[in-house]
């Protein structure tokens, strides 16, 4: 992987971290569909440039699951940012004819999240796994990015059988993730990458069966 594109998908990562929170506050605190749409579409932009960052360095651990992991998460990051920009355009131009009932459609590009939360979550969660077997990454890097795409799964789930905000069951996993657990994730992650970078280590996994 080029020294310039590894830094550049950790300033991702950071500022994926970021963005992340205020998407978080703008939906759960500030309940303004402006501003979360327009945070939704950012993340979603920034995480296929992350999930290639990466891929650069787990690719050698399993380029199959590599790859497919990687597949997966673009699709599930394109779809976020359809998503936040669908919310984003709806917020700046309201449909003439009830527009809080067409918000409560299931979006028809991510259902109910299908691509933001249980398809990112699963690329999360294979990542995590080739992570687990990478000189480069943290044990404790790779327990936070199970817990991150757990996480995600199941706010998929939640959104999709309960949709009712204020359930704990919806409610504690989406604060949990958005506050804490990912925020936290992408600026580790981020700052990982950096550090690799810095210190010119190659973008290739350990000897087979030297795994964590």
């Amino acid at each position: 992987m080029s020294i310039s594109f590894e830094r550049f998908a950790s300033i991702s990562a950071v500022v994926a971290g970021l963005v992340g929170l205020l998407y978080a506050i703008a939906f759960v605190i500030l309940r303004n569909t402006l501003l979360s749409g327009l945070f939704l579409m950012l993340l979603g932009l920034l995480i296929p440039i992350i999930l290639v960052g990466i891929y650069q360095r787990v690719r050698q651990v399993d380029e199959a699951f590599s790859l497919w992991a990687l597949l997966t998460g673009i699709v599930g990051g394109f779809g976020t940012a359809v998503h936040g920009g669908y919310d984003l355009a709806v917020a700046l131009n309201p449909p003439a004819s009830n527009p809080v009932a067409l918000a409560n459609l299931p979006n028809q590009v991510d259902p109910r999240g299908l691509l933001t939360f249980a398809v990112t979550g699963i690329s999360f969660l294979v990542l995590a796994w080739l992570m687990g077997r990478s000189p480069v990454f943290s044990r404790g890097l790779q327990l936070l990015g199970y817990v991150a795409g757990a996480l995600l799964v199941v706010i998929y789930l939640a959104r999709l059988i309960i949709l009712d905000p204020t359930n704990p069951v919806l409610l504690v996993p989406v604060l949990v993730s958005g506050f804490v657990v990912i925020p936290i994730w992408n600026v580790w992650l981020g700052l990982t990458l950096r550090r690799a970078g810095r210190r010119g280590q190659p973008a290739q996994a350990m000897p087979a069966g030297a795994g964590r």
